[in-house]
């Protein structure tokens, strides 16, 4: 009986010496992991990762952290051919691995591999649909490879599997511009007034726009009439250019100009900008503008802000204009919210003041610099048929035209362009 007892605490010694030598063992092989990690992450001693890295794969073969580390350490030491096939070694041991892919397929892009990197990020999307690095990983191949169009088709996809992705859709827009795109079209607007006397006044204006992967080109003449009484009181053509035009990956200009021997437009108009994407959604732009009329030389810095939210846009603009040495502000808020495409969309805008990009009230920006003006309008733009772009807008402003005296202005905007 004595005997038999001796048996089972001798065997139950064995068992947990045998299981604190193992969990020690595995304390062990968990802090050799974490001591190469920090010598390739914190350190930057890869040839000491490595070796860590071959002693803790000669302990525990089957724990393939180290073989993942092992090819980090190589890749980042520039030893292309050996990270390569670490990776490779662990894809093969564990195809779920999810990590493996994210360097690998890295590797492949810095090495120029692109058929090696499409393939690997081929496999990793199979695995794991919903992995936005993925996808990114997928479209910065085709933009190396400057496949522009194989790049928007891809940015539509990801556009419509992650809706709500600012930078997806600050991309697709940027590029969408790159495409070879022609149109012609006709803008009109029409503004009464409820003064006695006053109005309506017509804007109207025939365009081309050409763009390209380079920027845009718009080739614009506008007609106006002011009537007073049912009688013209004034009228006139205006011709006038504008380009847009990258400057990088992230950024891109605007320049125009427009020049008219008429009174009822500012003889000349001249304005650029410059804009630049940053990440998560947000645009900024800087810029300025110069009017010469008949009787001044006018002046503007103009600064915005615009960041994509969702389906959604929204953009804050001023002006700060110089008028007989005094700054006059003018700010615009515009808000968007997108369908299908840059063309189709939903729009409320906000302001005050009266500022240099205001077309239909251009011919008397020297009057209306000075005075309040309170602006709020809503438009509806879409594409239909696919070659047709049609909008519509409604802009109400309660505008002063004397010190203490104010007017209530209501213009209708009208567009319809054919695309080709």
């Amino acid at each position: 009986m004595k005997q038999h007892n001796y048996t089972k605490i001798f065997l139950f010694a064995i068992v947990v010496l045998a299981s604190n030598s193992m969990l020690g063992q595995k304390i062990n092989t968990d802090s050799l992991l974490t001591e190469v990690i920090k010598d390739i992450n914190i350190r930057k001693n890869y040839p000491e990762a490595i070796k860590k890295a071959h002693v803790g794969i000669k302990a525990a073969p089957d724990y393939l952290d180290f073989q993942l580390f092992l090819g980090r350490a190589y890749q980042l030491s520039e030893s292309i051919d050996s990270a390569r096939y670490y990776y490779k070694r662990v894809v093969e041991k564990n195809p779920k691995y999810e990590d493996a892919y994210i360097y690998w397929s890295q590797l492949e892009v810095n090495a120029k591999n692109y058929p090696e990197a499409t393939n690997v990020t081929d496999q990793a999307l199979a695995l794991y649909p919903e992995n936005k690095a993925f996808h990114f990983r997928k479209l910065a191949i085709y933009e190396l490879q400057k496949e522009d169009d194989k790049a928007y088709d891809y940015l539509k996809t990801m556009d419509k599997q992650f809706p709500n992705d600012t930078d997806i859709k600050q991309r697709l827009f940027l590029l969408d511009k790159k495409n070879n795109n022609d149109r012609v079209g006709l803008n009109y607007s029409i503004t009464f007034f409820d003064r006695n006397g006053v109005g309506p006044w017509n804007l109207g204006s025939a365009q081309y726009i050409r763009e390209r992967k380079w920027g845009s080109l718009i080739a614009r003449v506008n007609y106006a009439n002011r009537l007073s009484f049912k009688t013209s009181i004034a009228s006139g053509l205006q011709y006038e250019a504008e380009s847009y035009f990258f400057t990088g990956k992230k950024a891109y200009s605007y320049v125009g100009a427009a020049y008219s021997d008429d009174l009822v437009f500012p003889k000349w108009r001249v304005g650029y900008s410059f804009y630049y994407n940053f990440n998560d959604g947000w645009e900024a732009d800087l810029g300025g503008r110069y009017t010469k009329t008949v009787d001044e030389n006018l002046t503007a810095v103009v600064a915005g802000v615009g960041k994509y939210i969702g389906s959604y846009w929204l953009n804050l603009r001023t002006f700060l204009q110089n008028q007989n040495s005094k700054v006059y502000p003018a700010f615009t808020l515009t808000s968007r919210y997108y369908f299908d495409s840059r063309f189709d969309y939903a729009t409320v805008i906000m302001g005050y003041g009266t500022s240099p990009d205001e077309r239909s009230v251009l011919g008397q920006l020297e009057q209306r610099i000075a005075m309040n003006s309170y602006r709020i309008g809503a438009g509806y733009y879409r594409v239909l048929w696919k070659n047709y772009l049609a909008g519509i807008q409604v802009n109400y402003n309660n505008q002063e035209y004397l010190p203490g005296l104010k007017q209530n202005e209501t213009e209708l905007n009208f567009s319809l362009h054919y695309r080709f």
